[in-house]
């Protein structure tokens, strides 16, 4: 099952309820794009790519809840969801990145009817979800060369088949190195406040039998120096033109700790999350969420009554700390001004149909 999909005998969109898992595995339908940004913005679903998929599919859904009886009119209904959608979640690009591909395709004058025009955006959003499928497994290959038999990989947050349509992106390493038969062992971070690391990845790792240990986000650090961690990999939900990395909050201690031990740090990084036109890290808007993702868990207050909590979900790793990142265009390395760029366009040059073929 993917994570976000559209259902073609029902003609509705689903999406796993990530929120409930491990324990429960639910899969809910949408039928409108306001629903849909709601369970972006709720993080029913998370993760870059599973995003900009989850938003591509919305925006098929508000061309089939427009009333528009002309093209024109259709237009200005998918660019007002659009900007709805847009809004749920501002740090991760592909959600934008997802929605404009559609509206491109919207714009095409040769679609004539807005029927045409339905049909058209449900194909471009389901032609983005298997690409995403493609391009991880392509992403995930080349980063398993990192990846020596034998190795103990740290890994925060959750980068696996639920960060994304499928298969994964830093996780998504994992697991090629894994089918390529090396023995690798993960150091999994629990990844504080929402958890995503114990309650995403270890799921996603003992579903495919690796070796992994849990351990508190505050232990990464001993385990570096103590010489127990032979790489970093994380994921991102935008990097900027320079390199710099917006992840899951807690990505830039890993690495200042894995420059200051010697250990190589890689995000791994769709092209599609590559923001050439931000300079810099510090110009990537960072999300601050419900103070109470900090002060409850699980239901249960952890904390004095009545306090309040500082909640970013991102931040921002300055690419001086990157060794390189790894994309389906292969790996970049410094300087990434020059690197990414060209990786970019790089990617934009692949055919995906045969590997879709293959994944779909």
């Amino acid at each position: 099952m993917r994570t976000v999909f559209w259902d073609y005998d029902r003609d509705v969109m689903k999406m796993i309820d990530q929120r409930l898992l491990p324990f429960d595995v639910v899969v809910p339908e949408y039928a409108t794009y306001q629903d849909v940004a709601a369970g972006i913005r709720d993080m029913v679903v998370r993760g870059a790519p599973a995003i900009g998929a989850a938003a591509a599919f919305g925006l098929a859904l508000a061309a089939r809840q427009s009333a528009a009886a002309d093209r024109l009119t259709l237009l200005r209904d998918l660019e007002e969801a659009g900007r709805y959608l847009e809004a749920a979640r501002p740090t991760a690009v592909n959600l934008a990145w997802g929605v404009r591909r559609l509206l491109r395709v919207a714009a095409d004058e040769e679609l004539e009817t807005v029927d045409e025009v339905r049909v058209a955006l449900l194909a471009e959003a389901q032609r983005l979800a298997d690409e995403d499928v493609a391009l991880n497994r392509r992403m995930g290959f080349h980063g398993a060369e990192l990846i020596a038999d034998g190795d103990t990989v740290l890994h925060h947050c959750n980068t696996g088949a639920l960060a994304t349509v499928d298969w994964g992106t830093a996780l998504g390493v994992v697991f090629a190195a894994h089918e390529q038969g090396k023995r690798v062992h993960v150091l999994v971070d629990e990844t504080r406040p929402r958890l995503q690391g114990a309650r995403l990845t270890a799921w996603e790792l003992q579903q495919r039998g690796i070796s992994f240990d849990l351990i508190a986000d505050n232990a990464a650090g001993h385990f570096m120096r103590a010489g127990e961690v032979d790489l970093v990999l994380v994921g991102s939900d935008r990097t900027a033109a320079n390199g710099d990395v917006a992840n899951k909050i807690g990505t830039y201690p890993l690495g200042v700790l894995a420059r200051e031990n010697g250990v190589p740090f890689y995000p791994v990084v769709p092209t599609s999350t590559i923001d050439l036109d931000l300079a810099t890290g510090d110009l990537i808007p960072i999300e601050e969420r419900d103070d109470d993702e900090v002060l409850i868990v699980g239901g249960q207050p952890i904390a004095p009554a009545g306090i309040t909590a500082r909640n970013p979900a991102f931040d921002v790793t300055p690419h001086r700390y990157v060794t390189g990142i790894v994309t389906e265009a292969g790996i970049v390395y410094p300087p990434f001004v020059k690197h990414l760029r060209a990786a970019v366009a790089r990617a934009r040059a692949i055919d995906w149909s045969e590997e879709v073929g293959a994944d779909s």
